[in-house]
């Protein structure tokens, strides 16, 4: 019996934990098509950031070992956005930031904005991670290379919406 037991909850910790990256999938999806960015690579970047992980936290320290900033959920926002998200009404409290798709709808429109400022080219989605700083450069193509390796190995599926437009 106990056996039997221990199998259901395995069972039923698998099926959470699909239905949890089948709704995150979907934020990938929505937020890509809002900001014609591949969900695919949103996807990469979470990975990267979080490992899908959609309560990760990190502080980021200086040299002297002192906390500098925080990085909040999937897409790791930097609380350097927490201000300017508060004023917009996007959030309340950081805690906003553990809510998946909300986490990355604000990663992709952080990503967006620096493709506005930089190009969409691999050395500006860098800027995501390690910011504009001339001296940041090295920085930016680790972290593009990182995501870059991530991005490469995964599966590349065909985009619901993308096949329901090429139908119609």
């Amino acid at each position: 019996m106990l056996q039997g037991m221990q199998t259901v909850l395995a069972v039923t910790v698998m099926l959470m934990s699909l239905a949890s990256f089948s709704a995150q999938a979907f934020c990938f999806e929505a937020a890509g098509v809002k900001y014609g960015i591949s969900a695919r690579l949103l996807e990469a970047i979470a990975r990267g950031e979080s490992h899908l992980d959609p309560h990760a936290i990190n502080f980021n320290r200086d040299k002297k070992g002192r906390v500098k900033s925080t990085d909040y959920g999937l897409m790791q926002i930097n609380s350097a956005h927490i201000p300017e998200l508060m004023a917009m009404g996007v959030i309340h409290s950081t805690d906003d930031l553990y809510r998946p798709c909300l986490n990355v709808q604000t990663g992709t429109w952080i990503l967006a904005r620096h493709f506005q400022v930089c190009g969409i080219t691999w050395n500006c989605l860098g800027s995501y991670n390690a910011g504009f700083r001339a001296d940041r450069h090295e920085t930016r193509e680790h972290y593009a290379n990182r995501i870059w390796r991530i991005y490469s190995r995964m599966p590349a599926a065909t985009a619901p919406t993308a096949t329901k437009a090429a139908k119609k």
